[in-house]
């Protein structure tokens, strides 16, 4: 009963095999989103070069902290200097930006090298920032604050 039980169990399980996705130029595509951001990536064989909107990724993101942000799932995955990635990015802001190309990347990635989607999803770069800014209400000044009341 209990190795039935077990046949059931590994028989239910649904492994779905990851594949390879890659065009007739070498590389894979992926969309990044982030707040308002909507970030599409191209990943290629090279020597670690970043642009975003046909700039340096240094120039662009001029802060420190979104330059590493953007870096984080190559060197997690030990691959900073073996692909070139473009980066087309628009809508809301640096910060959001910069997330959105982070996340772009390693769908990327794991188009490239659908092994390294264990490591990726497991350090949570492949689950979409869902947090957006909330919608203003009417009879409010903001999305929840309300007008100044007086009773007097």
């Amino acid at each position: 009963m209990k190795d039935e039980l077990e046949d059931l169990k590994s028989n239910s399980v649904n492994t779905q095999d990851y594949i390879q996705k890659i065009d007739s130029l070498g590389r894979s595509y992926a969309t990044g989103k982030r707040k308002d951001a909507i970030a599409r990536v191209w990943l290629k064989p090279g020597d670690g070069r970043i642009r975003v909107n046909n700039k340096n990724f240094s120039s662009y993101f001029a802060r420190p902290v979104l330059q590493m942000l953007l870096k984080q799932p190559l060197e997690l995955v030990g691959r900073s200097d073996q692909f070139d990635i473009v980066a087309t990015v628009k809508g809301g802001g640096l910060s959001g930006q910069a997330g959105a190309v982070r996340h772009g990347i390693s769908r990327a990635l794991t188009h490239f090298e659908p092994e390294l989607r264990a490591e990726l999803k497991k350090n949570g770069f492949l689950t979409r920032d869902s947090r957006t800014v909330e919608r203003k209400k009417y009879g409010r000044k903001k999305a929840r604050r309300s007008f100044q009341f007086s009773k007097r």
